[in-house]
Order: C-alpha cells, then structure tokens, then sequence
C-alpha cells in the first residue's frame, strides 16, 4: 500500500510558516480530493486547507498549536482498504506536496477543481486532548453526541478550559459566535460565584436556592502568559515597527457632517439594494483627495532612499474579527463607483467577522481608512498602519451645538483626524488633505465636480 505524503503548501503573501490549530479528521478517517483536513493560522489569516489525496488517514504529524515551516509534513495519506493506491491527486495544484517541486501558485487558490460540497467534504474534529469536541470552526453547527457542536479557533481556548475544567458546551460565546477567552473567563467566574453560594448555603444550613450569590467572589489572581501569534504578532510586529520608523504627526478638525447624513438617506431610498452608508462616502471622498494630494498615497522604502507613490488606491479599513483587530483592504478602490465601494466594504467586513478574510484580503494597502466612531468615541491619535503614510480616523456623529446661517443650532457633527508620515509631506499638504475631506464632508454635493 502506498503512501503519499502531503506538507504545508505556500499559502502565498510571503508567508513562511503556520500553526495547526485544528484537524477535521483522525487517523484511519478516509478523505477525499480537495476535502478540508485542517485548519492553519498564518500571520495573515486562519486558512482551511485540503489535500489534494484520496485514500485513508495513516498519520498527522503535528498537534494542534504547532508551528510548522512550509513544506513541513503535514498529513500521510495511505491507499484505500481494498489496496489500492490512492493517487488522484491533481496535477495543476502541487503546490505543497514534496519539498524539491516548485509550484507555480498556491494551493488554496484550488483552481478549477470540484464542487464547493465535495471540497468541503466530512468534517470531523480529532479526539486527541488537544483537539477535543471544541474544535470545530465551521460556521454550521454540527450534531455532536446529541449537542450542537461549539465553535473554537484559538489553541489558547482550549487549553485553558481543560485547566478550568469547564465545559465548552456550556459556555456562551460572543456576538461572533466563537468562544474566546474573555467567553471562558466570564464562565469561569460565573461557576465560582455558584461554587462560593453553595458553600455558602451549606455552612449556614440553608438550602443552595436560599443562598445569595457573592458578588465579590473573584478568580484566584495569577499570573497568565498569552503567547504572541497569528495576526496579533503580526500587528505587534507591524506597529511597534511604525513606532520606531516612522515620525508621524496628527491634525484634526471638527465638521459638520448634516448634509452627508442627509445625502445618505436620500442614496438609501433611491438606490436601496446598493445599502450605501456613511463609510461608503467617506471612503469615496478619501480616495478623492488621495487623487489631489498622491504624496499621501505613499510609503517609504527606506532601504533604497525613496518615497514611493503609489499609481493606485488600495484602500484598507480597520475590522473586528473572532482574532481580533484586522485590517482588509479594498483593492483598485480608486476605480470604484460608490455602490461599488460600498459593496466592497461590505463583504470584507463581513468576512473578516466571521474569520474568513484571506491574507492577499490583508495585504497591499496604501492607505487606511479608520472609523472608531463606531466604539463610541471622538477622536484617536492612532499609529500608522506601515508601511503607510497616513491613517484618517471618523469620530461619533453626534448632535452638537454649531454655528449655521448665523444661528445655534443642533446639527451632526463628528471630528475627523488625520495620523501622516512627516517624511513623505510637510504640514501643508496634510492640512490641505484633511481640510478637502471635511469640506466635502460638510458638502458633499461638491464631490460630484470633482469625478
């Protein structure tokens, strides 16, 4: 019986290597062409990757949590029962599956392969300790022993709710759906306020429904060391060099942004499929004024003594994802229609929330477009994203006092904040920036002489 076996492919962007976070099948499980076998993290993204093989599971050769280089063994797939030998693998997507080939393009493009349902083919969660019922993070529940399975990526999770001793089954998770660690922590305490009112109850002779709760009950204190990796090291890794690179200065001004919310109800009752809101426009008007100052839409290569300008916008926006901060990119955003920008800006948003966005999603921005109003909050002086040159922030719109046609009145006002490399401009170009995107933002029917 024959045996092939199948190492972590080039998941393109430069990558190097990747952790094993979960396996969808086990030893002796038989797999498919293109069937989903594990999931990885790489400093870009979580990827869920197939094998190119059909025949039977004969070895995984990393636990979950392991950091594998590209071209490391992966999965050893093995003939099928009756002895045949399984090599239906697919000539056009080697990439990945012996050390010495040298693929043309990464695996997880698939190419032309099959069905999306025989892709994705049974997945299984290992029963090894570290790969327990919890590992599933598939957006479908699964039924598992009668109970719908629980959604998990983080490694970290896991391993701490075997130390807990709690059950994942029966921890809450967040708004994404995956259990995350402040999920395990607030199950935690919730168990030892239970705990603390049983003893309680049983001391003073009370039964456990008499007994109240404690509020001042709290997890015994410990050090906790979390390691650095995935996208978070990435952003660590990325920030702390825009800190030590870059000399960045922040300019900002309140406006009065009454006209655009107006302009945005309008856009939604004439046009309603295309769901254009206030990020939508304001990215509309960034890329304008990305069009009138280019020394903005730039980086510094450093290494060759150059400012680079680039020819295109590729717009990148702050995200909320299950791990954590992320920062996709609207790729061509200068080419785009306002409908368009705000489809885009829509589908990336949603998979970065549900941890799909890919690493060429995260990769090649020029520029960054962040909208932090939405925590609530006015103003942010926010480190560049490198190896950018500038960063605009958007504040609450809230109602305000201000000035119009001589009189107080209440209106929409947000502060807008603009972060830029001192490197690539000077004071007056940063100004003449931000003082075109308020003044758009305060009329935005200029825009239309501007396109």
């Amino acid at each position: 019986m024959t045996a092939q076996v199948f190492r972590l492919p080039d998941l393109g962007e430069g990558l190097t290597e990747a952790e094993v976070v979960v396996w969808h099948v086990e030893v002796g499980d038989e797999v498919g062409v293109d069937q989903e076998v594990v999931t990885v993290e790489t400093a870009k993204a979580s990827v869920d990757v197939p094998c190119p093989y059909a025949g039977v599971v004969a070895q995984l050769h990393a636990e979950p949590g392991t950091m594998l280089a590209v071209g490391s063994a992966l999965i050893t797939v093995g003939g099928a029962d009756d002895g045949t030998v399984a090599e239906t693998y697919r000539v056009e997507e080697q990439a990945g599956a012996r050390v010495d080939e040298q693929p043309e393009r990464p695996l997880i493009g698939y190419g032309a392969g099959d069905a999306p349902e025989r892709r994705r083919g049974r997945r299984r969660t290992s029963s090894r300790p570290d790969a327990s019922d919890s590992g599933d993070a598939t957006p479908q529940a699964e039924a598992t022993g009668g109970r719908e399975a629980v959604r998990v990526i983080s490694p970290l999770v896991r391993r701490l709710a075997v130390e807990w001793q709690l059950d994942l089954a029966e921890v809450k998770p967040g708004p994404t759906g995956v259990i995350r660690r402040v999920d395990l922590e607030a199950a935690r305490e919730a168990g030892q306020h239970d705990a603390s009112g049983r003893v309680e109850a049983q001391a003073s002779g009370r039964s456990e429904t008499q007994a109240p709760h404690r509020a001042e009950t709290r997890a015994a204190g410990r050090e906790v060391r979390v390691p650095i990796q995935g996208v978070q090291r990435v952003m660590v890794e990325r920030l702390s060099r825009s800190r030590r690179e870059i000399p960045d200065a922040t300019t900002w001004v309140d406006v009065d942004a009454t006209r655009l919310m107006k302009l945005k109800d309008a856009l939604r009752e004439s046009h309603p499929d295309a769901r254009i809101g206030v990020l939508p426009l304001i990215a509309r008007i960034v890329v304008a004024g990305l069009s009138r100052y280019p020394e903005l839409n730039a980086s510094v290569d450093l290494d060759a003594g150059e400012i680079v300008r680039h020819g295109g916008v590729n717009l990148s926006f702050a995200a909320q994802s299950p791990r954590g901060l992320v920062v996709p990119v609207v790729h061509g955003a200068d080419a785009m229609s306002t409908g368009e920008l705000a489809v885009a800006l829509r589908q990336l948003t949603e998979r970065a929330r549900d941890g799909k966005v890919s690493p060429a999603e995260l990769s090649g921005g020029t520029f960054t477009l962040n909208n932090y109003g939405v925590f609530g909050v006015d103003g942010s002086t926010p480190i560049i994203n490198h190896p950018e040159a500038g960063m605009l922030g958007v504040g609450r719109i809230v109602d305000k006092p201000w000035a119009h046609k001589g009189k107080v009145r209440l209106r929409k006002v947000t502060q807008l904040s603009f972060t830029f490399d001192h490197r690539v401009c000077d004071g007056g170009t940063a100004g003449g920036f931000l003082r075109y995107v308020a003044d758009r933002v305060e009329r935005p029917s200029g825009l239309l002489g501007d396109l």
